[in-house]
């Protein structure tokens, strides 16, 4: 247990130590912590289920052997009922009833050997529950971190993006630009503007063309008229 904390405590300076620019790598050792806790978690689990095991069957042992020494007290206080009922020699009871006492010290001892043994396999079974239950907490704990640490590398990632778009757009260039957009246009509209009067001095010289001419077509009608007169006086 006292190893899985160590490596709890080591992933959480990881980012210090590292002098990582991103949280990734301390995003993958945290979900390999978690995995090794789980995994400690997992044997934890099968010691305290064989140090329960042992439990029962220490107290099982108890009520076994005190069950036997119980008998074998019973057996001598029987032999020496007999005894005095005359059905049974006194020395022969005695001796009977001896080895029957033997018998019960012996299931007593072993009563207290398996007394001690559940007792202390209890305690152990009870510390080891405790650091179970601790372990699991602190699993929900960082699988929470976890949870929040990815939330922020998203958000931070979104971030970064934007921000590296937005520094990546050069202020000056873009006014720059604009003002060349505008110089276009004034030279387009100032083009436009040119041929429009291209256009009309064309139209003015061809109105004098047809002005002029069409004055000399009058002068002619009026010598013809002129004409046509003296031949009536004739």
């Amino acid at each position: 247990m006292t190893n899985i904390f160590k490596r709890l405590f080591r992933i959480g300076k990881a980012e210090a130590h590292s002098g990582l620019d991103s949280l990734e790598d301390p995003i993958k050792m945290t979900e390999q912590g978690i995995r090794e806790m789980k995994e400690e978690l997992t044997k934890c689990l099968e010691g305290l289920a064989q140090v329960k095991a042992l439990v029962i069957r220490s107290r099982n042992e108890v009520d076994v052997e005190t069950s036997k020494g119980k008998e074998y007290e019973t057996k001598a206080l029987a032999l020496l009922q007999k005894a005095e009922e005359g059905s049974l020699d006194p020395s022969e009871a005695e001796r009977l009833a001896t080895e029957a006492l033997k018998k019960k010290e012996h299931h007593v001892t072993r009563q207290q050997l398996a007394e001690t043994n559940r007792d202390k396999y209890d305690l152990s079974a009870q510390k080891l529950d405790r650091n179970i239950q601790k372990l699991k907490s602190n699993i929900s704990s960082w699988e929470n971190e976890l949870k929040t640490l990815k939330a922020r590398v998203n958000v931070s990632a979104a971030q970064k993006k934007i921000n590296k778009h937005l520094a990546n757009i050069d202020s000056t260039s873009t006014i720059e630009m604009l003002e060349r957009m505008r110089d276009k246009v004034h030279e387009q509209e100032a083009l436009a503007e040119s041929y429009a009067e291209i256009a009309d001095a064309s139209t003015s010289i061809d109105e004098e063309i047809d002005n002029t001419l069409e004055g000399d077509a009058s002068d002619s009608v009026v010598s013809d008229l002129e004409r046509l007169k003296s031949q009536l006086k004739k």
